[in-house]
């Protein structure tokens, strides 16, 4: 099942089931919002989640493109991306948890065809200001699936304040041994499915209210879960990033986390572009900038005369193509531009540094002297220094 189909199947499966389908945003937030880019499909629809009315009802599911900064030092891994999408469904105070809960779990064994032997699922085990999840605990019981306990873990915020809950979250089996011990203990339990029960508000003295309604937010990493039904042991090899495997180590000879950070990267950039987005030494442009100067680090470390003018049209095209945006020819000179200008940055950087003032260890005074006059970050300098 490619990634098309598996977003064809949850929506339908949902629909079939009262919801709605609602269009997905941009990565961009509205004016006013104080995040740079859109992290989780809840984002969006925070006034709903807060007791506004939706248009369409109180069921909603959608497919929403998400941006994380955070997970920028841990791609390379099996499991996490800069830009993915993600799969949502939402209860604006209509049902509760267990029967989300109940429709996810059939929709993962009876929809999609997972293993209920290769299921382990975790829920909220109490503090001292909410006790335990038992609805969600005794769900898990009858249906047979093992359950593990915790408190952080199974706690959802978007943030020190505002909306939250407890969570439960389901695990799939990725060892090649049969399933053991717990998520909490061994990494080869996967997170694919997360269902907040979003019933409380945050606020700023830690204290906790009920929000109007009792909510149910659940996300589901579409290339993540994509790869596991794929049989793949990453998300860098599941269908969406086939052209990148197939055209991008020919072109580029590297190990394989680099391999994966470049395509991350470059296809992360793509997507920010296509929503519009420019490169900028602030705010969003600058999460752009950022990727694209990590890709440059890479392929320049081994061989200078690599350069984005290499890059395929077909990759561009057809993650344009994907996340429903256009414009091939735009997006690919904005990228040589900023090549450019990179290069143009490190060459004024070495000849910076060269200085005798700083041949030797580096403090703060310097390094704000090196961004403020001469447009050099930290981590441009850092960089340079351990060539």
């Amino acid at each position: 099942m490619n990634t098309e189909q598996l977003i064809r199947t949850f929506v339908e499966y949902y629909e079939d089931h009262g919801h709605r389908r609602i269009t997905g945003s941009t990565l961009l937030p509205p004016p006013g919002d104080p995040v740079l880019f859109t992290t989780s499909g809840m984002h969006p629809l925070t006034p709903y989640l807060e007791g506004r009315p939706h248009p369409l009802g109180r069921r909603l599911v959608n497919v929403q493109r998400c941006l994380r900064t955070t997970d920028l030092d841990e791609v390379g891994d099996s499991t996490h991306l800069t830009v993915f999408e993600m799969l949502g469904t939402w209860s604006l105070g209509d049902y509760e948890g267990p029967q989300s809960l109940d429709w996810g779990y059939r929709l993962l064994t009876e929809g999609l065809g997972v293993d209920p032997g290769l299921l382990h699922t975790t829920v909220f085990g109490g503090d001292d200001q909410v006790g335990p999840d038992v609805s969600s605990l005794r769900l898990w019981q009858e249906r047979g699936v093992p359950v593990e306990e915790t408190v952080e873990d199974n706690w959802w915020s978007n943030g020190p304040v505002g909306p939250c809950g407890p969570d439960s979250e389901i695990f799939l089996w990725t060892g090649d041994t049969p399933p053991r011990s717990t998520p909490t203990r061994d990494d080869r339990w996967v997170e694919v499915w997360n269902h907040v029960m979003m019933r409380h508000r945050r606020l700023d003295d830690g204290s906790l209210v009920p929000l109007p309604q009792r909510n149910v937010d659940t996300g589901l990493g579409l290339e993540r879960l994509a790869s596991l039904l794929q049989g793949r042991p990453s998300v860098f090899e599941c269908d969406v990033f086939e052209p990148w495997r197939r055209l991008v180590p020919a072109l580029w000879p590297l190990d394989e986390p680099s391999l994966r950070l470049v395509c991350d990267h470059l296809r992360s950039a793509v997507v920010v572009v296509g929503d519009g987005v420019r490169p900028a030494n602030t705010g969003q442009g600058y999460v752009l900038r950022r990727l694209l100067r990590r890709v440059l680090t890479v392929l320049w470390r081994e061989d200078p005369s690599r350069g984005l003018g290499d890059l395929p049209g077909e990759l561009v095209s057809h993650t344009l193509g994907h996340f429903r945006q256009g414009g091939t020819e735009p997006v690919r000179r904005l990228l040589l531009e900023e090549e450019r200008r990179f290069r143009r940055l490190l060459e004024r950087g070495r000849k910076v540094l060269a200085r005798p003032r700083f041949r030797g260890p580096l403090g703060e005074e310097d390094f704000h002297y090196l961004h403020d006059t001469h447009g050099l970050p930290r981590e441009l300098v850092t960089s340079l220094r351990e060539e």
